[in-house]
């Protein structure tokens, strides 16, 4: 078995899922008392959040590959980063650490693929509907055809991601606005939705909208309890 390299706290409601989820697969799939290899680093969100709402992206990129750094020097065989935006400095990361590093939007866009969809939407903060870095891999790569809110509707999930989501606040409000947007959506033809913002899973289920939902979390440790326990790994 492999050592499963975390670095959370972005925010740490998602982080002790990624952990949950990749203790409780392991144990499933070897039985016994097995639990899996975890060596996490937590950062401290409030440093991130102040550096994300002024574009600091450099900033970022040198806190998450240091976290890195410090997970390969603990023993770690692979990072993995428990949150969908911070993937926007992956690069950064992946040039100062020799372990692979799981990108979240290829365990994403390998999960689209075997549902047989095409059209999906993208729902997260508005840096990761927005920006190219998540959408490109998905479009290049999967060659996947995605969808985005209108302008109002991507600022009201950004607004409930962090003044909500990422303080452990769900109210059932947020829930219901953010499942009519998915209904748009499903009247313009998309099969699925990503969401794409790993606190997104804990309000929104599969069953509270009739369409096929991406567990970004889930699928990201999954994709890693694969890497952990597969000797032939890349």
């Amino acid at each position: 078995m492999k050592t499963i390299g975390l670095i959370g706290g972005m925010g740490w409601e998602s982080s002790k899922l990624y952990y949950e989820q990749i203790n409780r697969k392991v144990n499933e799939v070897l039985g016994g008392s097995h639990s899996a290899k975890i060596i996490m680093v937590s950062v401290d969100f409030a440093e991130i959040e102040k550096l994300t709402f002024a574009n600091d992206w450099d900033s970022i990129g040198n806190i998450v590959a240091n976290s890195a750094q410090q997970l390969e020097r603990a023993g770690a065989d692979m990072v993995v980063l428990c949150t969908n935006l911070i993937h926007i400095v992956s690069n950064t990361i992946i040039k100062n650490i020799s372990i692979p590093f799981l990108h979240i939007a290829n365990a994403t866009g390998e999960a689209v693929l075997e549902q047989q969809i095409k059209k999906v939407l993208l729902l997260g903060t508005k840096y990761t509907m927005e920006k190219d870095f998540y959408t490109k891999t998905l479009e290049d790569t999967y060659r996947l055809e995605i969808s985005i809110p209108n302008e109002e509707d991507r600022n009201s999930i950004h607004n409930i991601i962090y003044r909500e989501l990422l303080k452990g606040i769900f109210t059932e409000t947020s829930k219901r606005s953010i499942i009519r947007i998915i209904e748009k959506a499903q009247l313009d033809g998309v099969e699925g939705v990503i969401l794409g913002c790993t606190e997104l899973n804990i309000i929104i289920k599969e069953e509270d909208v009739g369409i096929t939902t991406f567990d970004t979390g889930n699928i990201h440790a999954n994709t890693a309890i694969q890497w952990s326990l597969n000797d032939s790994s890349k």
